[in-house]
């Protein structure tokens, strides 16, 4: 018999638990998956579900391109404070959860065998660094169980429904991704994909993902854009001295915008353009109206009339 993986050496100092809907530490999203909502089983910081999270999976035999968007989404959400989770996959769930604990992040993996073993074999160092720092392994399946056909499609349905965003970099049309990008869908998750290559197997998925609405990751700017939206959390926080508050306003007293629209005005990146609203918003100078424009409050017009 061989040695044990490094994360079974980890784990053996480790206390195990278990959390059941109903249960106090239960992530309330997915209750969403209503009979189907799974008792868990984890190693590692369970209170790490129940933060914000954002799902990135794609293909197990993913191309350099896959791999290099998978490491890119994990590191930007890891910088952003997001936990990262994923099934700990050969391919981009790999790539991913490794990309988010070098930036210091956290992770959550949800294999498809028992939370006390290792599959494949080569995510053995993700699996010991997530419960290591701060996240976890957790899965829907009992104490020692071998991974199996339907334990996957079960535990695909998890990292579909624990995150409010699912960003696939890769996936072939059908695939176990793309089931996984359907399901979140389904259930009223945000789905961002990244597009690839029409001659490509591996982006038949995405392309159609994006077709079919799913926000598309053209680049890195415009992933930090998306989370910035839908997460309210910025990847770097710009020095003040160099946010044109002044020049916004004044833009926002003439006429609402929207955050893209104030980008082109400015002169600046989606990013850092975000951090000026964010700030403003802060100090009550700009609000964001029903139809996602955002325009001056109040007190930013009393204050913009005294100064003129």
């Amino acid at each position: 018999m061989g040695a044990p993986s490094r994360y079974q050496s980890v784990i053996e100092e480790m206390a195990r638990w278990e959390l059941a809907p109903g249960d106090a530490g239960y992530p309330e999203p997915l209750l969403d998956l209503g009979d189907e909502a799974p008792v868990l089983h984890g190693y590692g910081d369970p209170s790490a579900l129940l933060g914000e999270c954002i799902s990135i999976i794609g293909a197990r035999k993913a191309s350099p391109y896959g791999k290099t968007c998978a490491k890119m989404a994990g590191r930007a959400a890891a910088e952003c404070g997001i936990t990262v989770v994923s099934g700990g996959a050969v391919g981009c769930d790999q790539c991913a959860g490794n990309s988010a604990l070098d930036a210091g992040g956290k992770t959550v993996v949800i294999p498809g065998c028992g939370a006390d073993r290792v599959y494949p074999s080569s995510s053995d160092e993700l699996f010991a660094r997530a419960v290591s720092h701060g996240g976890c392994v957790v899965s829907l399946e009992h104490w020692g169980a071998p991974p199996a056909r339907y334990t996957f499609v079960r535990r695909n349905n998890v990292i579909a429904a624990l995150s409010s965003v699912l960003v696939v970099c890769e996936a072939g049309r059908p695939s176990g991704t793309f089931h996984t990008a359907t399901k979140a869908a389904e259930l009223g998750r945000k789905v961002y994909a990244v597009p690839g290559s029409i001659f490509s197997a591996n982006s038949r998925g995405t392309n159609w993902l994006i077709e079919s609405g799913a926000s598309a990751v053209i680049d890195e700017e415009s992933l930090e854009g998306l989370i910035a939206l839908d997460y309210g959390r910025l990847r770097s926080q710009v020095e003040s001295h160099d946010l044109p508050r002044g020049k916004l306003l004044d833009a926002l007293v003439a006429s609402p915008m929207r955050a893209d629209e104030i980008s082109v005005f400015l002169g600046l990146g989606l990013p850092q353009t975000l951090a000026v609203l964010a700030e403003q918003e802060a100090l009550g100078l700009v609000c964001r109206l029903p139809d996602a424009r955002f325009a001056p409050t109040e007190a930013a017009l009393v204050g913009h009339n005294v100064g003129s």
